[in-house]
């Protein structure tokens, strides 16, 4: 003889005595074939619990009456605490609705095609809205990690330093470690932060991004090497194979028309204001040299920051031209001055100073062996003669003032 089927009401009686046992299956399943639930503290084992409990409950509530009102995930992921959300990925969450959907597929297998139907429809539904609620959680997540990241570049370009600023760096997952250089340039008009993100991941850096009006601020951290690139990223270079100008270079296309300027090499991230602080500067006058580069170190755009009265440029003049030559030999710092104010001339330099030429070609090598810049080039020379004017000027003010004779 066949079995009547159920009528609707029935069937919803039957679901609704079952629906602990359902939950009950669901979570001995979860712990013998999805492995990182066995792995979870208890805590988070109970919150995901919930979940399927609370999904089953709802499904049974809107087979009651489908047009009723509105369900939504928050029916179900609102018996979850929001810290479940950053804990489980929706690659997870999914494998969990599989589970609890096999599970009530096999309990009611004999409940009637309608019932099996909207188990489907369901399943279905709220796969979509799981996508949904991860959706909307990483597109806030991506607009608090914008304003923190905003408000962490403001602090480094102002250098406005406080005991939070490393806890904000390491709430953005800043990968840096080491050395740090800060890069200004123009913002182009249509802008994407993920490119600059996926070229800086490519040769293995790290990088926080700031638009200031038409102002683009990239502040460039060497990151730690990853074990592979990702699937379909080549990688340019290891860290340690590019140094920071080549790193600018690389990033340069995603800049707008105009100067770009890259500050000196810091320890660290917590001292990238004073690398800002030499790449504002020298944004500011880059126009002023002509032929600049681009990307272009703003350590040589000495001359014209210490023009512009930038006491940063004036104190890197001092400290490490005119200070390491003073030091030396007061010799080579005589014969760089003859030098330069006879033209770059040899001969001239020689007759002033009562020597051969091959002497003053043989001290102009040590002075560049001793401070780096060589003064045979028309634009080192412009430097080393700044900082030539900008020592003497310093020599006289900290010189002692005779008294006056009585």
């Amino acid at each position: 003889m066949a079995t009547r089927p159920r009528t609707k009401a029935e069937t919803l009686a039957w679901l609704r005595t079952i629906a602990g046992e359902l939950a009950t299956q669901t979570l001995k399943r979860l712990e013998d074939t999805l492995p990182w639930y066995g792995d979870m503290p208890p805590s988070r084992r109970s919150a995901v619990g919930l979940v399927a409990q609370a999904g089953i409950s709802s499904f049974i509530a809107w087979f009651d009456d489908p047009k009723s009102t509105p369900w939504i995930a928050a029916d179900v992921f609102g018996a979850a605490p929001r810290e479940l959300l950053r804990s489980v990925s929706l690659q997870q969450t999914l494998q969990l609705i599989r589970v609890t959907v096999e599970v009530v597929e096999e309990r009611v297998k004999d409940g009637g095609e309608p019932l099996r139907e909207a188990i489907l429809l369901y399943s279905r539904e709220i796969a979509f809205a799981a996508a949904d609620v991860y959706a909307r959680a990483a597109e806030a997540r991506g607009l608090w990690d914008a304003r923190l990241e905003a408000l962490v570049v403001d602090s480094i370009l102002s250098g406005e330093y406080d005991e939070e600023l490393p806890s904000r760096i390491a709430a953005l997952g800043w990968h840096g470690h080491g050395e740090v250089a800060v890069l200004v340039g123009t913002a182009p008009k249509l802008f994407d932060v993920d490119q600059v993100r996926r070229a800086a991941r490519h040769m293995q850096a790290d990088v926080l991004v700031g638009v200031q009006g038409s102002r683009l601020v990239v502040v460039i951290g060497r990151a730690e090497p990853r074990e592979q690139a990702a699937e379909g990223e080549e990688q340019i270079g290891t860290s340690a194979a590019l140094t920071f100008l080549e790193i600018a270079e690389h990033l340069e296309p995603y800049f707008g028309a105009g100067h770009l300027v890259l500050g000196h090499e810091v320890p660290n991230l917590v001292d990238a204001s004073k690398s800002a602080r030499a790449a504002l500067a020298g944004f500011a006058v880059a126009r002023s040299w002509r032929n600049a580069p681009r990307p272009v170190h703003a350590d040589d755009l000495l001359p014209e920051r210490a023009l512009a009265g930038d006491p940063l440029a004036k104190a890197t003049l001092v400290h490490r031209i005119y200070r390491p030559l003073q030091a030396h030999s007061t010799e080579l710092l005589t014969t760089l001055w003859s030098y330069l104010d006879n033209g770059r001339s040899l001969e001239a330099t020689a007759r002033e100073l009562f020597v051969h030429p091959n002497t003053v070609r043989y001290r102009l090598k040590r002075v560049s062996d001793v401070i780096g810049w060589d003064a045979t080039g028309a634009r080192e020379a412009l430097i080393l003669q700044c900082a030539l004017i900008v020592g003497s000027m310093s020599d006289h003010e900290v010189a002692p003032r005779r008294r006056p004779r009585p």
